[in-house]
């Protein structure tokens, strides 16, 4: 299934598109005046000169890219970053360097992916007890290392 989203591209960059036919993310870039040198451990807020609005029941995700993290230690402070539906500003990527090296992120670079995804709303039923399940009130380590 497909859905519409109306999107202003501020950017003179192509709009996020997913990369493969089996693909769930689209890719996000960076939207730059010069280029971004983040040192070790330091955040910045990357911008995309993307602005959209989603339909009602809808949500964005933004992720990290898996190839950035792994190579460059690149990766989102706030994973998965929610974008909701009545938002209406510029998509940013906060991202942070996880690395022991200053690294650069230019114009244009692939910094993160977006999943459009539709999403239930959630009616409160007050109970005085829950139904009872297998796994019970095991938590964290509950089912033990094998």
């Amino acid at each position: 299934m497909n859905v519409t989203v109306a999107v202003i591209n501020q950017s003179h960059h192509p709009l996020p598109e997913y990369q493969t036919l089996g693909a769930s993310g689209m890719d996000l870039r960076a939207f730059l005046k010069e280029p971004v040198v983040l040192k070790p451990l330091q955040r910045a807020l990357i911008p995309t000169g993307i602005f959209m609005a989603l339909p009602d029941g809808f949500e964005a995700q933004i992720r990290p890219r898996s190839g950035l993290a792994i190579k460059r230690g690149l990766t989102l402070v706030n994973t998965p970053g929610t974008i909701d539906a009545d938002y209406r500003g510029e998509v940013m990527v906060p991202m942070i360097n996880l690395s022991e090296e200053p690294q650069t992120i230019n114009d244009g670079e692939r910094i993160a992916q977006m999943i459009v995804s539709k999403f239930e709303k959630v009616e409160w039923q007050l109970v005085a007890s829950l139904e009872e399940s297998e796994r019970g009130t095991g938590g964290f380590g509950h089912s033990g290392i094998h």
